[in-house]
């Protein structure tokens, strides 16, 4: 396999509800999309970072972070319901036909995730190499065991959100099976295998498991202000 075929896309639109301008907001005295980028260029395997935003000032500071952006995202990939899936596959099409041609893999990068470290991006690109998976995806131990989740009824009544099954007592977290989650810091995935299935789940999907202290992703205030705290708290170390 060529190394140098190896893209990281990092995905960046304008707009957030949870989060207004989130992608820019400062974290450690830093634009939140600034530790992904740090992290990508740092990377063994990638030969390029790409930034896909729909937004010019996003593009003008990742720009001045060290990474591409060779194209405008389009506004209909760009909304609050857009799913992942198109804007990969745009991304995609444009290296295709009017960038250096198609990568071998494509490492989806998300800005939310900035406890995600250059190691984590170089474990879970060489599983995928060395196991010749279609794709690899980061997950981290489930925050809550889906045995335990629980549903609330029309009257208010607290009841579990599916039956327990009946090989095992599973009230004590010791007697668990384990459980993951996906925690959204990196995809790496087959170009070829994702132009033709349109997923990024196959029968060769393998896990790059993460701890939990490197798997938040930022989605609400609480979850920006942690990131904020944890990193200013490193840059100090530093």
């Amino acid at each position: 396999m060529n190394h140098t075929s190896i893209f990281g896309l990092i995905t960046a639109r304008g707009g957030s509800k949870g989060v207004p301008r989130k992608n820019l907001q400062p974290v450690g005295g830093r634009p939140l999309i600034s530790w992904t980028i740090a992290a990508a260029r740092e990377s063994s395997f990638l030969s390029d970072v790409i930034v896909s935003t729909d937004d010019e000032e996003i593009a003008e500071v990742c720009g001045k972070l060290g990474a591409a952006i060779p194209f405008m995202r389009p506004a209909e990939l760009a909304r609050d319901d857009s799913p992942h899936l198109p804007v990969i596959l745009h991304a995609l099409n444009w290296l295709q036909n009017h960038g250096p041609g198609l990568p071998t893999h494509l490492v989806l990068l998300q800005p939310t995730s900035p406890l995600r470290t250059t190691e984590d991006i170089d474990r879970a690109i060489g599983l995928a190499i060395d196991r010749n998976a279609d794709s690899v995806v980061s997950v981290c131990n489930a925050p809550v065991h889906p045995y335990w989740t629980k549903s609330i009824t029309e009257d208010g009544r607290l009841v579990d959100f599916r039956e327990w099954p009946d090989d095992g007592d599973y009230r004590m977290r010791q007697t668990l099976p384990p459980a993951y989650a996906l925690n959204g810091a990196v995809y790496v995935i087959r170009s070829d295998v994702l132009l033709e299935r349109g997923s990024y789940f196959t029968d060769r999907t393998y896990a790059y498991v993460m701890p939990a202290e490197r798997s938040l992703d930022i989605d609400t205030p609480w979850d920006l202000y942690l990131a904020d705290l944890i990193l200013s708290d490193r840059c100090k170390v530093r």
